[in-house]
């Protein structure tokens, strides 16, 4: 058996370009048309909120901000669905036979709904920087299957965090525990942007250990003075009649982290001190040092609350709820997400003037957290009440100032910009044939050079390109039936006709 026409293996994102669209821009299109329009490499953080395959229809009530919005979250594995997942063997075979084995193991709907994600996946991996990271939102429906799609698709290197976060307070589920969080996909590249993120201490944590009040910089806590092990030099030496090294340690007034920034920040010059016993002066001068009152006890480092930051995120995010009925940034969007929750996910990832996208953006929360941030974005959404949402909501933003930032609303397919100069796609004609040892990418009948006619596998009108990785050649008469549509629907076509696609 010989697989016909199958679409060419997408490229890694091995370099970084500029994106080539502009910043706050919003698409009403399909968005894997308009990712394949765009630069390779061009974004550094992406955030998808897809639909879940939850089988149920969400609409917006009437009268809310987003009234009008709806969409059907149910999928069935129709002929040009089930002709994608076959083209998908050579652009990723892992992805193929991860969704081959959830419509084994699952169900048809399920397989359908992965191959819509797996082809926009191929994209999103494409257009990510090397340092790039893909944040993918979605609940236990299709979790398991989604994470081993993302394996596929961006390797297990890649992977990071289920984030699992707490939508909603306790309640009952028939026949099970209450269903209350949702996933969030964190996949990031070795070298992506990490900026660790913070909330506050609990208050059993600062009654317990916060116990110092300080004249001068309020609530603290003891902390060490020494580390563990013995170190020659300075920092092993005896200061002010304490021997660190009867003990086994060593001296180690703070060099990094946030404490010697906020020290640096309180004492000017504070990290210039090259030398140990000097720095420590410096501290007991401050008052940052805590004598001991027996005989023989050691000195101890102070440390203030408000040196802290606070307490390292952890991958359970309970401190973000959804947005309740009397929020004032509701707008009654179906399945609509905290700005919290998405500024989160930017800081962590990106610093400003990065580019954010998000494919599936519909109320546009993404792009609002954004430019909040000062990072560039762009959004993609099917429904035209994206750009109003987004446009209204960055009003508001900005109600106090004169200057409302330029939108971009588009519903075209941008052009790729980041490959040089392409030559005539005709030119590829005698490499095709010989790729395809001269037999036509749809019948898989062998023909002369002469009939066969270069078409493209992607339509450019879906954001296909001129590149030798886009192109085949047809017979006269597949050209004609395939027209300006996708080499999937053109296989489908010839299964309708007796031509069974994958056989020769």
């Amino acid at each position: 058996m010989r697989r016909i026409g199958q679409l060419r293996p997408s490229a890694g994102a091995v370099v970084t370009s500029e994106p080539n669209w502009a910043n706050r821009t919003i698409w009403t299109a399909d968005n894997l048309d308009v990712l394949r329009g765009m630069n390779t490499g061009a974004v550094k953080l992406a955030y998808l909120d897809p639909p879940f395959n939850s089988n149920k229809t969400y609409s917006a009530p009437v009268g809310s901000k987003a009234a009008g919005a709806a969409f059907k979250d149910s999928w069935t594995l129709g002929d040009v669905q089930e002709a994608e997942h076959g083209l998908l063997a050579d652009q990723c075979e892992s992805a193929y036979e991860v969704i081959r084995a959830a419509g084994l193991a699952h169900s048809p709907s399920m397989r359908a709904y992965l191959i819509m994600m797996a082809v926009r996946l191929l994209e999103l991996r494409r257009v990510l920087a090397d340092d790039g990271s893909v944040w993918l939102h979605c609940d236990d429906t299709a979790g398991a299957w989604l994470r081993c799609l993302m394996d596929a698709v961006f390797g297990r290197a890649w992977f990071r965090n289920v984030v699992i976060w707490k939508r909603t307070s306790a309640h009952s589920d028939a026949r099970r525990f209450g269903r209350v969080n949702d996933w969030i996909l964190f996949y990031a590249a070795p070298d992506a942007t990490w900026n660790v993120q913070h909330e506050p201490h609990d208050a059993r944590y600062l009654g317990r250990d916060y116990r110092i009040q300080h004249p001068k910089f309020g609530l603290c806590r003891r902390g060490d003075l020494t580390g563990a092990g013995l170190r020659n030099g300075e920092s092993g030496e005896p200061w002010r009649g304490a021997d660190p090294s009867a003990a086994g340690r060593h001296w180690a007034a703070p060099r990094a982290g946030s404490l010697a920034k906020w020290i640096d920040g309180a004492i000017p010059g504070y990290l210039e001190i090259a030398s140990v016993h000097a720095r420590l002066d410096v501290l007991d001068a401050a008052g940052l040092i805590l004598w001991p009152e027996r005989q023989g006890g050691f000195p101890a480092l102070i440390r203030p609350l408000a040196s802290s930051p606070g307490r390292a995120v952890g991958d359970l995010w309970a401190d973000i709820g959804v947005i309740v009925s009397t929020s004032n940034e509701r707008l009654g969007y179906p399945t609509q997400k905290p700005l919290a929750l998405l500024e989160r996910i930017i800081r962590s990832s990106s610093e400003p003037g990065d580019v954010v996208i998000d494919p599936f953006c519909g109320c546009a929360t993404t792009c609002v957290a954004a430019e909040r941030l000062g990072r560039q974005w762009a959004g993609i959404d099917l429904s035209p009440l994206a750009v109003k949402l987004v446009a209204d909501r960055l009003k508001r933003e900005r109600k106090s100032l004169d200057l409302m930032p330029d939108l971009t609303a588009r519903t075209d397919v941008p052009r790729r910009t980041d490959t040089g100069p392409v030559p005539p796609y005709r030119t590829h004609r005698n490499t095709l044939y010989g790729r395809q040892e001269g037999d036509c990418a749809g019948c898989g009948v062998h023909f002369s050079i002469r009939n066969l006619t270069i078409d493209h596998v992607v339509p450019r009108s879906k954001g296909g390109s001129d590149h030798l990785e886009n192109l085949q050649l047809l017979c006269g008469a597949c050209n004609s039936a395939k027209g300006a549509g996708s080499q999937a629907a053109l296989l489908v076509k010839l299964r309708e006709r007796g031509i069974v696609w994958g056989e020769s």
